[in-house]
């Protein structure tokens, strides 16, 4: 690229990413100067995938708290601008060219929310809160970051913040059974959270959490949000995420009541 051009760099952390990593690294190819992996101690071919691409790589342990692998790669870019990515997402062209035109424009904003478009069962979804799923991932370097407590928590900006108009790609779930397996590790995690807020294992509290919730969950995404126009996808993708909360609260209800220690095991990938 050109050396007058503000440089964008790309950052990343996989763990056992071999068979998403090289179709995520193509997507950027023509608008990367810097290629950034924090590794978490892959099995597979993950940093030779990445070595093909000149990535700068990291080698990490694969924590439970995948923000703390994403700010180690944040932290070690040395570009104008950082573009955050996970493996399984896709730099649209439209988007790519997007991405150049708005690093090159002085009046840019700090950093800009992505219009994410998710895939499930077999199509990439319109409603049900799966799109546009904003995410922030394009900002300058040193204005913005990821909190460390709880996967849940957004990118905190420091400045003024915009949109993108082109999509970017989501295919974490190109089937039915990895979708339940990133379902395990996420309830596992939001269990921990429930820890965290000293929740109740009493009858009100189980009657909130495993019916109360998960109900009003369903009719926000299948309702609220339209997901019934997505067909079956949009149906299974409501009722899933309401038994995301059940299920979160029984990991924590069980972990609670029996004093068991819920690990997470590297079966999602």
């Amino acid at each position: 690229m050109d050396n007058n051009h503000p440089k964008l760099s790309i950052a990343l952390a996989v763990y056992n990413e071999e068979s998403t990593l090289s179709e995520c690294l193509e997507s950027i190819r023509s608008i990367a100067d810097e290629i950034v992996i924090v590794d978490g101690s892959s099995t597979d071919k993950t940093v030779e995938v990445a070595s093909k691409y000149g990535a700068k790589i990291i080698h990490e342990q694969n924590r439970q708290n995948f923000h703390i692998n994403k700010q180690i790669a944040i932290d070690a870019c040395t570009g104008d601008w950082i573009l955050q990515l996970d493996a399984d997402e896709r730099v649209s062209t439209m988007l790519a060219n997007e991405i150049k035109q708005v690093i090159s424009n002085a009046s840019a904003a700090d950093a800009y929310y992505l219009k994410r478009r998710n895939y499930f069962l077999g199509r990439y979804m319109n409603k049900g809160g799966m799109y546009p799923d904003p995410v922030i991932r394009l900002f300058k370097k040193g204005k913005a970051k990821l909190p460390q407590a709880s996967v849940h928590e957004l990118m905190t900006v420091e400045g003024t913040l915009a949109w993108l108009q082109n999509d970017l790609l989501h295919i974490a779930d190109p089937t039915f059974t990895r979708y339940l397996l990133r379902s395990n590790r996420y309830t596992t995690l939001a269990a921990t959270d429930y820890a965290a807020l000293s929740l109740g294992a009493n009858t009100w509290t189980i009657i909130k959490y495993m019916i109360l919730k998960p109900f009003i969950r369903f009719i926000e995404i299948y309702i609220r949000h339209k997901g019934f126009q997505d067909g079956f996808p949009g149906f299974v993708f409501a009722y899933y995420s309401a038994l995301h909360i059940a299920s979160s609260y029984v990991k924590y209800w069980e972990k609670k009541t029996t004093n068991q220690q819920t690990t997470l095991k590297h079966d999602w990938n």
